[in-house]
């Protein structure tokens, strides 16, 4: 990775003004043309383990910065500026020019397409939860918080699919305790304010390695919406007017996902051979239409 990179992470300034910005009419997405030209890409990541994520050098690691790397050089485009932000901000941020491109495997949704494009997947995952060490609770699918709507409460990061599932699910609001940054989450089940913490499976267990204090639910049930096991499909966002950007960056993943790197670099970030076979049952299209 270019060790040249921005963090918007100690602006809290600055990430409370990108999230309530609106879509500035007129304004154009650079061409993919013009980043060749330019030489420089800026593409923004969430901080969340093991999507995408910038370590204390600035260095981006994780499966969509790293995916996306060798991608862009493939396109000429040899040097990327790294922005982390809040995962909420990601949608605006490319709405209003903020960076060209999202390399965090953020899942293809039809309400979310309406605003950004998505490439075809380039990861799948499905569900977990954080919970205290043994689990003294017994918390062991996003149900109990619907069964025990008086006892226990669960935290979620704002903006995520995994709250909008708690939603769907009937869940009283006022046990439901969000979080802007994942290690709030630790934190919030520590000191009590909640009793679990609900996200993505890979995000869960690399969690699991902050506080001896928690720890994965290990016989966690997978959530089922409308008789269907929730799985997301992640992939690459792009501003809606950057189409030639993600149509390039669409064939060269399909390169990828032919050659054994890709799939070692999901392997190796922890991502089970499901994760690897499910990201090619669907494409952007498809899953923007609803599939999944």
């Amino acid at each position: 990775m270019k060790p040249n990179s921005r963090s918007l992470g100690s602006s809290s300034l600055m990430a409370g003004t990108l999230a309530t910005l609106l879509v500035i009419p007129g304004l154009q997405a650079d061409t993919l043309e013009e980043i060749q030209q330019r030489g420089v890409i800026r593409i923004a990541v969430a901080n969340e383990k093991p999507y995408g994520y910038l370590n204390e050098e600035g260095k981006a690691l994780g499966v969509g910065p790293e995916v996306a790397q060798r991608i862009l050089e493939d396109l000429g485009i040899e040097e990327i500026e790294w922005v982390e932000t809040e995962f909420k901000n990601l949608i605006p941020g490319l709405e209003v020019g903020r960076f060209d491109m999202a390399a965090a495997e953020m899942a293809i949704l039809p309400k979310r397409c309406t605003r950004v494009l998505f490439s075809d997947p380039n990861t799948s995952y499905g569900e977990g939860l954080l919970v205290l060490a043994s689990n003294p609770n017994r918390i062991r699918a996003y149900e109990d918080f619907v069964r025990r709507p008086d006892t226990i409460r669960v935290a979620v990061q704002e903006g995520t699919v995994t709250q909008e599932m708690f939603e769907a699910l009937g869940v009283d609001p006022a046990r439901i305790v969000t979080v802007e940054r994942l290690p709030e989450a630790v934190d919030a089940i520590i000191r009590g304010q909640a009793d679990a913490f609900a996200a993505t499976g890979m995000t869960v267990a690399s969690l699991e390695q902050a506080s001896p204090q928690v720890e994965a639910e290990f016989n966690f049930t997978d959530p089922v919406i409308e008789g269907r096991e929730v799985r997301y499909f992640g992939g690459f966002a792009f501003p809606l007017d950057a189409g030639d950007l993600r149509d390039a960056v669409n064939e060269e993943l399909k390169e990828e996902k032919r050659n054994g790197e890709w799939q070692q670099t999901l392997t190796r970030y922890g991502f089970l051979q499901k994760d690897v076979l499910y990201s090619y049952r669907f494409t952007a299209e498809q899953l923007c239409q609803g599939a999944g």
